[in-house]
């Protein structure tokens, strides 16, 4: 199915209570668009998501080649200030999407 046709998906419940995008508002049709290789459809339905997918894919392309030459596989365990500054990346990102000047973050 297309999550760009409405009515196949459930509506973000943030976005439906308070009109606010979250962080992750966008990030199916997102996904949808870089499974298929459209890669400026993906970025702007979700900038921060096909950063992650990078991220994601690089992280997974280092654990595989350290497998498969048998080297011991490193643990993916972030210390507490890595996610405090993931969480206010997420913040930041949410924040300027949904001002005026943001608006070509906004899916």
């Amino acid at each position: 199915m297309d999550p760009n046709e409405p009515g196949h998906y459930p509506v973000c419940p943030l976005f439906r209570l308070t009109g606010i995008l979250c962080p992750g508002c966008g990030g199916l049709r997102s996904a949808h668009a870089f499974a298929h290789g459209d890669l400026i459809t993906a970025f702007g339905a979700n900038a921060l998501a096909v950063i992650g997918y990078f991220v994601f894919a690089g992280v997974m392309t280092g654990w595989l080649v350290r497998a498969w030459r048998g080297a011991p596989t490193p643990r993916f365990a972030l210390p507490a200030p890595y996610w405090w500054v993931l969480g206010g990346v997420a913040l930041v990102f949410s924040v300027v999407r949904n001002l005026p000047f943001g608006s070509a973050l906004a899916p």
